[in-house]
């Protein structure tokens, strides 16, 4: 079994420092809290960022910030630039976030419904998307929030627009998306290429149960701020605890951790 590869996504677009003061929103915070999560055991960081007001923000020097922060402080890290639509849903502001150097980005397949809005993510923006980060030798992870977004992430490496072996992460649980359950990661699985690899993102309550199956399964975890601020019920979390809890599990299942360069060498960077 590969060893187990740690994505932290410490910030995201929507939990807020009143609701969770371990919340990094500002670059230097986010770059601190990266660098303690690889620390620990996390080689892959997921990046947003928040404008003063803390609200999600799709400018370029703000994520450039935190990269260069990152590189300066000699971290080993892949970094993994958010396309996402929340910050700022035009295309042509999405495709500039990958002038930041990075090594990964994630790439939505599809539209979804999002408790209180519409994900939109028409093909031909999927494409765009897909054709820029190959220009940029970028790797997209595919970020599938349904199952009928793992078709066109086939359909993209089918026409060489994506390399093989692909990525793909499960993100499970939130309302109006997938559902958290077993037999519906099984499912997942079952439906990707066999050379792929995969991560589970599990929201809220589902991160730790998914993370465990997700261990025990060969597949690789995503935890953080971004998809779960609680520890366990009434607890608030910080992105060090939620990580160090991951490391703590993985070895009691004898499943070993990735560094950051075994991490590039699994997903073939």
């Amino acid at each position: 079994m590969q060893k187990l590869i740690i994505t932290v996504a410490p910030t995201g677009s929507l939990p807020r420092k009143e609701q969770n003061p371990h919340v990094p929103v500002t670059p230097q915070e986010i770059v601190d809290c990266a660098l303690r999560c690889e620390e620990l055991g996390a080689s892959i960081v997921h990046i947003h960022v928040r404008d003063r007001d803390q609200n999600p923000s799709d400018d370029p020097k703000l994520f450039q910030e935190v990269v260069s922060g990152l590189k300066a402080a000699g971290s080993k890290l892949i970094i993994q630039i958010s396309t996402g639509g929340r910050a700022g849903s035009g295309l042509e502001s999405r495709i500039a976030r990958l002038n930041v150097p990075c090594e990964m980005a994630s790439l939505t397949t599809g539209s979804v419904n999002f408790p209180n809005s519409v994900y939109v993510n028409p093909p031909a923006d999927v494409k765009a998307l897909a054709e820029a980060m190959r220009e940029r030798g970028i790797k997209p992870e595919m970020e599938i929030f349904d199952t009928s977004m793992v078709q066109p992430a086939i359909d993209l490496a089918k026409e060489g627009i994506v390399s093989t072996p692909i990525h793909f992460n499960f993100v499970m649980g939130l309302k109006g998306t997938q559902p958290a359950t077993i037999e519906q990661l099984v499912h997942l699985k079952r439906m990707i290429p066999e050379n792929s690899t995969w991560t589970v993102t599990g929201i809220g309550r589902f991160q730790l149960p998914l993370a465990v199956h997700a261990i025990l399964m060969g597949g690789h975890v995503r935890v953080g701020l971004e998809d779960n601020i609680y520890y366990k019920k009434g607890v608030v979390a910080s992105n060090e605890m939620l990580v160090e809890r991951i490391v703590r599990l993985a070895r009691e299942f004898d499943r070993e951790i990735a560094t950051p360069g075994e991490a590039r060498e699994i997903l073939h960077l």
